[in-house]
């Protein structure tokens, strides 16, 4: 797996028993989701004016599961992975890892279509961009 984001614990994010609230997991996972999908795709999320304009993700399942607590002030990593990729779609895997530890907190697969945002349904993914992500399933 790959580094794809680097976080911290801050106390505003934390619940009445002193961890990492659950909401938030989730906003550290998204985090990460975007730098992996720019990186595994080649696509660029500023492009207003190439082969991206008009185009992104949506997420249509997301299994997460909690593993271990995250107290305030800790600092934790998200790595991530491809698993499969569709015509349409990809499935990836994200763990967040406390850093002192190395240990897995909590996991995150999510299945995300491409998507046309002016028609506002799935698009297919373009060859380049298939062989760009499938190259990276062999890593």
């Amino acid at each position: 797996m790959k580094l794809y984001g680097k976080q911290i614990v801050h106390p505003w994010l934390c619940d009445s028993m002193g961890h990492l609230t659950t909401r938030h997991y989730m906003a550290m996972f998204d985090d990460a989701a975007y730098h992996l999908l720019s990186e595994t795709s080649g696509w660029q999320p500023n492009d207003t004016t190439g082969s991206w304009q008009g185009k992104g993700w949506a997420d249509v399942s997301q299994r997460l599961q909690y593993l271990a607590e995250i107290a305030s002030g800790s600092l934790v990593e998200i790595y991530g992975k491809v698993l499969k990729v569709g015509n349409k779609s990809i499935t990836f895997a994200l763990e967040m890892r406390e850093k002192s530890t190395g240990k897995i907190a909590a996991t995150c697969e999510s299945t995300t279509v491409y998507f046309d945002l002016v028609e506002r349904k799935a698009a297919p993914l373009s060859a380049e961009m298939g062989a760009k992500i499938s190259a990276g399933l062999a890593n």
